[in-house]
C-alpha cells in the first residue's frame, strides 16, 4: 500500500469534563444525564441532526419499555425520552394502555411501544440539550484520539474548521454505534459476526394514505420474512466504499417502490428518505463483563437498569455496569448498541429503549468519575434510583 507522511499540530481549541461521541438517543441520555450531574458536557455529532438511526435513519418504531406481560421496566429517561417523542402526538402505534387510565389486563394486550415523527423528535431533543446546557458540535467527526496512559487526554474532530482538538478533563462516553472512540483509543473491541441485512425504510404522503412509513426490506434481523429480504448480501457497516454501495442499493430499492405506489395513486409523493445506513450491529467494546440472551431474570449486583426483550414478550434483563467498559482505557465508558453484548444478545440491547437506559447509566457514571473500574457501584446505583431509574425486577 502506497502511503503519504502528514506533519501536523493539531490546536487544542475546546475542552469538556464529558465527552459525548454521538447524538443517538444513547448519545442524548448520556449528555443529559451527565449534564443534570452537574458536568460541562459537549456532545459530538457528525450529522446536523440529533436521534441517529432513529432520525436520520428513520427507524421511528419506540420499542417497549415493558416486558410484554403487564408490566413496566425501563424507566428513568427512557421514559422521558419515550414522552417527549409524541409530544405532539403519535404517528402509529400509539400505547393507549399505558399513556391513558388503565390496567395491568389491558396493558398485557398492548405493548409499551410507540411511532413517533423523526423531526419533531430531534428538534425537542435537540431543545431539551441546550436548555440543560449541553454544549453540540453538528458537521464533527471524530478521527483519533490522544492518550496519556490508560486515559483519553483529549479527542480529536474534523468538521468546518479543520481539524482541532478537544481537551476532556474527566471522561468519554462512546455512542458512536461502532465503538469508533474505543478502537481509536486502543480498547478491546469485537464486531458482529453475522452482519447487516439491507434495509430501505422511507416515508411518504398520499391523498388516500395520508403519512406513511414504508418499512422495505427486512424491519429486524430476527423478525424477518424471506419475501422481505431484499438481497443476500450482508453489510459489516465498518467499510467507507461498501456503506457506500449499500447505500445505493437501498435507494434503488426505495425508487422501486415509490413507482409502483404510484402506478397505484398519483398523489403518492416520497417525504423522507434516510440520510444514514440503516445499519444495526457493527463492533462493540470488549468489556469487563459480556452479557447473554440467555441470562433473563439474573440479578446483577451492579445493575444500572433494566430492559424487555421487543422481540417477544415476557424476558427481562438487568444491565451490568460492567458491560459498558473494558479493561484498557480508565475514563471510557459505552452506550447504545456498542455495550458488551454477545451475538445472540445484541439483536435485543441495540434497540432505542436499552439505548437510554444504558446511556442514562454511562452519562452519570461519567458526570461521577475519571476511572470506572474503580467507581463504587452503590455511588452510581444511589443516583440513578433517585432519578426514577428501577434497577433490579
Amino acid at each position: 500500500m502506497n502511503t503519504i507522511t502528514e506533519t501536523i499540530n493539531t490546536p487544542v481549541t475546546d475542552e469538556c469534563e464529558v465527552l459525548v461521541a454521538g447524538g443517538g438517543f444513547a448519545g442524548i441520555s448520556a449528555a443529559l444525564s451527565a449534564a443534570r450531574q452537574g458536568a460541562d458536557v459537549t456532545l459530538v455529532e457528525r450529522e446536523y441532526i440529533l436521534g441517529g438511526l432513529g432520525t436520520a435513519g428513520i427507524v421511528t418504531i419506540y420499542l417497549p419499555l415493558c416486558d410484554g406481560m403487564g408490566k413496566q421496566v425501563s424507566f428513568g429517561i427512557a421514559e422521558e425520552l419515550f414522552r417527549l417523542s409524541i409530544k405532539y402526538g403519535a404517528e402509529d402505534k400509539y400505547p393507549t394502555a399505558w399513556l391513558e387510565p388503565g390496567n395491568e389486563e389491558l396493558r398485557k394486550k398492548q405493548r409499551f411501544e410507540v411511532q413517533y415523527n423523526p423531526h419533531l423528535f430531534a428538534l425537542l431533543a435537540e431543545k431539551l440539550l441546550i436548555e440543560n446546557g449541553v454544549k453540540i458540535l453538528y458537521g464533527t467527526c471524530v478521527c483519533s484520539v490522544a492518550m496519556n496512559g490508560e486515559k483519553i487526554s483529549s479527542v480529536i474532530v474534523e468538521n468546518k474548521s479543520g481539524r482541532t482538538a478537544i481537551a476532556v478533563k474527566k471522561s468519554v462516553v462512546d455512542c458512536t454505534g461502532d465503538a469508533d472512540i474505543a478502537k481509536l483509543s486502543g480498547a478491546a473491541t469485537k464486531e458482529y459476526a453475522p452482519k447487516n441485512i439491507l434495509a430501505a425504510w422511507h416515508y411518504s404522503v398520499s391523498v388516500s394514505r395520508g403519512l406513511s412509513l414504508h418499512t422495505v426490506g427486512a424491519c429486524d434481523s430476527a423478525v424477518e420474512k424471506e419475501e422481505d429480504v431484499l438481497t443476500n448480501r450482508r453489510f459489516t457497516g465498518l467499510d467507507g466504499n461498501e456503506l457506500s454501495e449499500m447505500t445505493q442499493m437501498a435507494h434503488s430499492f426505495i425508487l422501486k417502490d415509490i413507482m409502483n405506489n404510484r402506478k397505484r395513486d398519483i398523489s403518492h409523493v416520497p417525504v423522507t428518505i434516510p440520510t444514514i445506513p440503516q445499519i444495526r450491529m457493527t463492533r462493540r467494546i470488549d468489556g469487563v463483563y459480556t452479557i447473554d440472551d440467555t441470562q433473563m431474570h439474573k440479578q446483577f449486583s451492579d445493575s444500572v437498569g433494566l430492559f424487555a426483550d421487543w422481540r417477544k414478550r415476557g424476558p427481562v434483563y438487568e444491565l451490568p455496569f460492567s458491560t459498558l467498559y473494558g479493561n484498557d482505557v480508565k475514563n471510557l465508558i459505552c452506550a447504545g448498541r456498542c455495550i458488551s453484548v454477545t451475538d445472540a444478545m445484541w439483536d435485543i440491547t441495540r434497540v432505542i429503549p436499552v439505548c437510554a437506559v444504558s446511556g442514562e447509566a454511562a452519562g452519570t457514571a461519567a458526570a461521577m468519575t475519571d476511572d470506572f473500574a474503580s467507581l463504587p457501584i452503590g455511588d452510581l446505583q444511589a443516583v440513578l434510583t433517585k432519578n426514577g431509574v428501577v434497577l433490579h425486577e
